[in-house]
């Protein structure tokens, strides 16, 4: 499993249109994944998923209106039940030739949801667009197809992983049932080349999926961890985070402390708003940010561990409330292997 900063060939996003996922502002949500297009395209094509074709001229007029060139952008029309691709599409590998290959997990609402039988098959649809071998992943206890989603997985490119006990080991939103620490390490070693598997606590408070990394623990090229800190003993927070600073310090990584915006509610509910959930691109970051004044911070920081690329806030106080923001709503596909990394 290649790093994201490794090149890429495009990005995968699919368009908004499920009301219930950003209830009473969805209209601002398309506005926001036109920005994100435009903050992308220069840089590497956008694959664009439209669930029909209402959706498709809906994406068309707002890419537009936002002048982004339609050269850097691609509409497939893939039906879907919500858009959050870091998590129902495949999975993009190397294989030992160095091509590109999709692995498949299964996916399932994340063990909550019940409406997800299109998501399922979005993996059948890359394939389809693109061309590329499609692998299924299966459970190596059972050989039944494994659940897995893109968000609770972290590597860097150089055979560790970073993932969550919450996530995949507690019995909350269980994604296999009786699967085992050890099993999940052998599948990792065998569909995404993992030698070292690095089993964090707890996510962030609010994250419906229980507990995925992209939250709040990212690689970097320059040799670190960026880690969502909360400093705040009062704040909800702070234990999870202290706990996982505590384990990558135990295990020989540098960490890099990224704080948390202050809490952002709606209507009674903490939403996971984190600086964490970037998305790394050929030659940009970018970057969620909260009308906070850790939003500076956050910036500052990403920028240094990601030398040579700039880094892009873009505004996610509406996008957060569909609880995701922009790693989870991206898919990278990477270029083949040995093509430099930018």
């Amino acid at each position: 499993m290649p790093a994201e900063w490794a090149e890429h060939e495009a990005t995968w996003i699919a368009w908004p249109h499920h009301e219930p996922d950003w209830p009473g502002k969805l209209g601002a949500i398309p506005w926001v994944y036109a920005e994100i297009v435009r903050a992308l395209h220069t840089h590497e094509r956008v694959e664009i998923l439209c669930h029909d074709e209402s959706v498709r001229r809906a994406a068309r007029t707002a890419l537009d209106a936002h002048d982004v060139d339609s050269s850097g952008y691609r509409l497939h029309l893939v039906p879907s039940d919500r858009v959050w691709l870091r998590d129902s599409a495949p999975t993009f590998v190397w294989n030992e030739s160095g091509e590109v290959e999709l692995v498949n997990w299964k996916f399932n609402g994340w063990a909550k949801y019940e409406n997800y039988l299109r998501d399922e098959k979005i993996g059948e649809a890359v394939e389809k667009i693109t061309g590329l071998p499609r692998i299924v992943a299966k459970r190596p206890d059972n050989d039944a197809w494994m659940v897995l989603e893109g968000g609770g997985i972290e590597s860097d490119g150089e055979g560790t992983l970073l993932v969550t006990e919450e996530w995949l080991l507690s019995d909350v939103q269980v994604r296999n049932p009786g699967m085992t620490r050890h099993a999940y390490e052998t599948a990792f070693g065998e569909y995404l080349g993992i030698t070292r598997t690095v089993w964090l606590g707890n996510g962030c408070v609010g994250d419906d999926t229980h507990g995925h990394i992209d939250d709040i623990a990212r690689f970097t090229p320059n040799g670190s961890v960026l880690l969502a800190y909360e400093a705040d003993p009062g704040d909800a927070n702070h234990s999870a985070s202290q706990d996982n600073l505590s384990r990558l310090e135990s295990g020989g990584f540098r960490t890099v402390r990224l704080p948390f915006p202050r809490p952002l509610m709606m209507d009674g509910q903490r939403l996971p708003a984190s600086y964490a959930n970037f998305y790394v691109a050929n030659g940009v970051v970018i970057v969620p940010t909260f009308n906070d004044v850790n939003d500076r911070i956050a910036l500052e920081l990403i920028g240094g561990e990601f030398p040579g690329r700039e880094v892009v806030g873009i505004h996610a106080v509406d996008l957060v409330w569909g609880l995701g923001t922009l790693h989870c709503l991206t898919q990278q596909q990477p270029a083949p292997q040995g093509n430099s990394s930018r």
